[in-house]
């Protein structure tokens, strides 16, 4: 039995919670996966799904087992990362997660240059606006906004910078009291973050004068595309990042208010972050990623 293929099976069998999943995952037949699980039990002496006709579930044996085999087929990507990685041009798998409307509206449109200046880097990338866990999800770099990590176990590249600026359409603009001060916006609804802990408050800075205004409004979302198409539409004031809504001011869609303030100010506010794991401090695909995107962020 080639065992490295037995872990793929099970693990696929595991992440997919079926065995015609797995199967359509890896290419092949699903008698292939049974079998090859059924051999790898008897192998074991110990069962480590319970099937169903719906679907399989893991046994405690089974779920040990598949922590083992996951950071196994890990070590074995990694090595061959490595290998891949000591060649004159940078090669093989990448992993990016980036942020939602990030890698929509920033990376995606110029990730062809990329594969055209990198053609042996085969690339995949996620788009989520959760928090990524590096070595469980086996993600090669994870692009973070807005939050400066400091740990240990990653290694922390700032890129780039951004501005958060105020905005509203002119049509609301027009329906409601002028915004002058930081204050003026406890009488707006405003478009908020629908952050896990909360919506924190807007922190305007100015002459070394901070002012922090718990905003009010009637719409949340998680989502920064979501809250601007709202804005568009006249629904309120929204605080959103300058390279998401730049043309959107250019052309007076939206018009930007109190310009003068820097807002949630703190470099480690609007950063531009790479997190990557120490094992991938020498990997030239690593490198020259965040190499071409830190020239993008420079450019845009």
């Amino acid at each position: 039995m080639d065992k490295l293929l037995a872990l793929r099976m099970f693990v696929g069998a595991v992440e997919a919670a079926g065995f015609s999943a797995a199967a359509r995952q890896l290419g092949v037949a699903t008698s292939s996966v049974t079998r090859t699980i059924d051999n790898l039990e008897a192998e074991l002496g110990a069962a480590l799904l319970n099937r169903s006709t719906r679907r399989v579930s893991v046994t405690e044996a089974g779920n040990a087992y598949y922590q083992h085999a996951r950071d196994i087929l890990a070590a074995v990507e990694r090595a061959d990362a490595a290998v891949a990685d000591r060649g004159s041009e940078p090669s093989g798998q990448l992993r990016i997660s980036v942020p939602v409307e990030f890698g929509r509206q920033i990376i995606a449109p110029r990730l062809p240059d990329f594969l055209q200046r990198y053609p042996r880097i085969e690339l995949s990338m996620t788009l989520t606006d959760e928090v990524v866990d590096l070595q469980s999800e086996r993600v090669d770099v994870s692009v973070r906004l807005g939050s400066l990590v400091v740990s240990a176990d990653v290694i922390s590249r700032t890129l780039g910078h951004f501005q958060r600026w105020l905005l509203a359409s002119p049509d609301y603009l027009a329906a409601h009291p002028p915004i002058e001060r930081p204050g003026d916006l406890l009488a707006h609804a405003c478009l908020r973050f629908d952050y896990a802990n909360g919506c924190p408050a807007w922190t305007f800075r100015q002459a070394g004068e901070e002012v922090r205004v718990d905003v009010q409004g009637r719409f949340k979302s998680n989502n920064a595309d979501v809250l601007r198409r709202m804005a568009l539409g006249g629904a309120g004031v929204v605080l959103l990042a300058d390279w998401l809504v730049r043309e959107d001011v250019d052309s007076g869609r939206l018009a930007r208010l109190l310009a003068e303030q820097q807002i949630n100010p703190g470099e480690a506010q609007a950063s531009i972050n790479a997190l990557f794991l120490p094992n991938q401090r020498g990997s030239a695909r690593v490198a020259a990623f965040l190499d071409w995107l830190e020239d993008l962020l420079q450019r845009h």
